[in-house]
Formats: C-alpha cells, sequence, structure tokens
C-alpha cells in the first residue's frame, strides 16, 4: 500500500511497496509514459534496479503532490507535472511542467529538493519546498509608505493572486518590491539614451531566439504574446541588437499612453531601434497584412479589455475581461503565438526570452475555439508572472469589473 506524511512546514514525505510499483509496471508495460516522463523511464535503466528506481520516482511525485494539497484536490496539478531529473553529478531534482510552474510561483516557492532512498521492499521521497526571498529596495519601501500611487489598486490585485496561498505579510513585501520596480524602469529609461550602443547591447541577454528565427523562415508571420513585463521598453530595443537580422520585421501593437512626450518618445525610440508601431484600435487589416507578410506582430496581452472585443476569460483563476482578437488573428492566418516575456536580474542587466510556440486548440465550435486559446494566452502570461512577480505591471486594473477577493 501507499503511505506518506502530511506537510510539514514545507516538508512533505512519501512511501511507497516497491512490489505494488512493479505489478504496476508488469500491468502496462507499453504506457509507463502515463506515470512517469520519458527521461524518468529512460533514466530507471532495465538493470535489476529498475523497479526501486522507478518507485523512488513515483514516491517523489506523490509527496510533491502533497506540498500543495489544496491544488491536487482541485487538480490543478498532477503526479505527471512534477518529474525527477539528475543533474551532471548524478544529484536528483525535480522538474516541473508549465502548470506546475505556476503553482509553485503562487506560494512564492523557488524550487523543490528531493531526498531519495529506498530498502529492499519500500523506497522513500522527501519533499522540501525552497521559498523565494523578497527583499523589497529601501526605495521601494519609502514609496509604498510615502508616495503610494495607486498602493489600493497594487495591493488588491496582489490578494486576487496571491491571497489565497500566501500571507498578508508577504503582499506587502511583494508591493514594495514592485514599487522598487517601478522606480528601477523610471530611472533605466532616462539612462538608457546616454548609454553607448556597445553598452545597450551588453545589459539584455536574449534566450529562444532560435525558435523565433525558424519561425520567420517558415513564412507564416508571427503573433508574440507578451505583457508589461521588466523593463519591456529597454530589453527589446537592445535585444534586436542580438538578431539584427529582422529589423523591421517586428511590429509592436500599442495605443499611446500618456504623457503624450513619453508615448512620443517610446515611439521614436522603437522605430529607430528598428521596430514598427501598430495602432491598437481600428488596426485590424493593417495587423492581417502584416502577418500575412510573413512579418511579426508583438501583441501585449495582460490589459483589460471591455465588449466587444473583450471576453470573460479565466485569469489567475478569476474571470478577466481578455481581448479575443489574438486568438481570431492566430487561427485565422495560421500564424504561430510565440510567448515573450522579460525582466531584470539582480545584477540590473536584463533578460528578453522566447519561448516555444504555443500548439493551437482546435474545436468544431468556433466560440469554444475562441475561448479555450485565450485561455491558454492568458496561462503563459500566468507562468511568466510567477517566475518574477515584482516586475509586472499591477498597477493595471486588470480584474476590473470583478469584486476584490475576500480575505
Amino acid at each position: 500500500m501507499f503511505e506518506g506524511n502530511p506537510l510539514l512546514d514545507g516538508c512533505a514525505v512519501d512511501t511507497v511497496e516497491i512490489a505494488r510499483v512493479e505489478r504496476m509496471v508488469q500491468a502496462m508495460p507499453g504506457e509507463l509514459d502515463k506515470l512517469f516522463s520519458r527521461r524518468e523511464i529512460e533514466d530507471a535503466g532495465q538493470g535489476p534496479g529498475r523497479v526501486s528506481s522507478l518507485a523512488a520516482r513515483f514516491a517523489a511525485k506523490e509527496a510533491c503532490l502533497k506540498l500543495f494539497p489544496r491544488e491536487t484536490a482541485l487538480n490543478t496539478i498532477t503526479a505527471m507535472d512534477f518529474s525527477v531529473v539528475k543533474d551532471e553529478y548524478g544529484a536528483p531534482h525535480i522538474a516541473v511542467t508549465p502548470a506546475a510552474e505556476i503553482v509553485l510561483g503562487l506560494h512564492l516557492v523557488e524550487k523543490i529538493k528531493i531526498s531519495l532512498t529506498h530498502s529492499e521492499t519500500t523506497a522513500t521521497a522527501v519533499a522540501l519546498r525552497i521559498q523565494r526571498s523578497i527583499k523589497p529596495s529601501w526605495g521601494g519601501r519609502f514609496i509604498f509608505k510615502w508616495l503610494p500611487y495607486r498602493r489600493k489598486v497594487i495591493l488588491e490585485n496582489l490578494n486576487r493572486v496571491y491571497g489565497a496561498t500566501v500571507d498578508a505579510a508577504h503582499i506587502t513585501l511583494l508591493a514594495q518590491a514592485h514599487y522598487g520596480h517601478l522606480l528601477s524602469l523610471l530611472k533605466e529609461l532616462i539612462q538608457f539614451r546616454f548609454l553607448s550602443e556597445a553598452r545597450k547591447k551588453s545589459i539584455v541577454r536574449v534566450e529562444g531566439v532560435g525558435g523565433m528565427i525558424e519561425a520567420f523562415e517558415a513564412g507564416k508571420g508571427i503573433v508574440i504574446l507578451t505583457g508589461h513585463f521588466g523593463n519591456f521598453e529597454v530589453s527589446t530595443v537592445a535585444g534586436i541588437e542580438h538578431f539584427p537580422q529582422v529589423k523591421g520585421r517586428i511590429h509592436f501593437l500599442r495605443r499611446p499612453i500618456k504623457p503624450k512626450w513619453l508615448s512620443d518618445l517610446l515611439t521614436r525610440r522603437f522605430n529607430q531601434a528598428g521596430f514598427g508601431v501598430v495602432g491598437r484600435r481600428g488596426s485590424l487589416e493593417e495587423i492581417v497584412n502584416t502577418i500575412e507578410s510573413g512579418d511579426a506582430i508583438v501583441f501585449p496581452f495582460d490589459q483589460y479589455a471591455r465588449r466587444p472585443e473583450g471576453i470573460e476569460v479565466e485569469f489567475f483563476g478569476q474571470a478577466a475581461g481578455t481581448y479575443k482578437s489574438m486568438a481570431v488573428i492566430a487561427l485565422s492566418t495560421g500564424a504561430p503565438v510565440i510567448p515573450a516575456a522579460s525582466w531584470r536580474e539582480p545584477d540590473g542587466t536584463h533578460v528578453l526570452k522566447f519561448f516555444p510556440a504555443l500548439e493551437p486548440i482546435l474545436d468544431e465550435d468556433v466560440g469554444q475555439e475562441i475561448i479555450k486559446n485565450t485561455r491558454a494566452y492568458n496561462q503563459a502570461l500566468e507562468r511568466s508572472i510567477v517566475l518574477h512577480p515584482e516586475q509586472w505591471w499591477w498597477v493595471h486594473r486588470r480584474w476590473k469589473n470583478q469584486k476584490p477577493r475576500k480575505k
């Protein structure tokens, strides 16, 4: 039988009988991928210790689930969202799927450490949650207390997302860290124009360019799904110097921001860097023509959208007005949807990352097809937000027509 100790201070233990796992393996020899990842099956090998190795990995999955009992009960995560991988020294680590990555992020868990042991008859795993350290800057703490621009909105949004998983003290720390991010963002925008071209390029690291370039070469155009992460203005303008072959082929979809001088400044900076800018309102034909010509449209997808442009789709567990046009455009043109995000590292440098393209979700019901793909886009945003929560745009009323979450 399966046994296990309950979660205690971020630690969970699970023990499994090896004989039972052996019976499972014998009963489903060609279906082990329903219980284990391909890498786990390969790492277990084919020798006499294979079943013991698989049993230890099964116990590890169960221990990880015990760390998050609420999400496990709701079937938000399953055993297949966790897998055991080995580092270059052979030590076991836990790898997670995007769904589990979001759950870890909502609990402010940096990673899960794992320890595996087994005897002749049982295998045991111990899983330990390593919490993320949140250290607001002095400036962030000062602004939170004395210059609380939209503090009520920020705290309300943070409570919507984190209120069910972390305490009020950590939500306050996140709000203070966010104000520190806004202060850094303002400083960077001012300083950026005075940096040399070489220095601009050096402060940004770009990841995932290969997949994006392949998408360009396919000739179907690209929809780049993103949001207000990190200092996206700096990371994109400097980041494109790492892939100059697509200059002039990436166009930002954006509406003017206030004040006008800042909007004009940012637009001019984008144009000078080699990006196009497409106005959001009344631009559907221009967007489709741009994509069909093989170019890319960058779609900021994390702002509230009212009807008729928007539909109510789940975002962090609550309905939020979300643009339906991106799903309509992507499905009608066949253009791949590539999520992208940026963030600031502790040393002040920036990362611009392009993730693998999302698989389109097909449905005979066109309305459901749009809703399902739009939900998938929101999930991609959720994943990027929880990785660096203080660097998302919490000042925006993303859930404008929803009542605040009760504590």
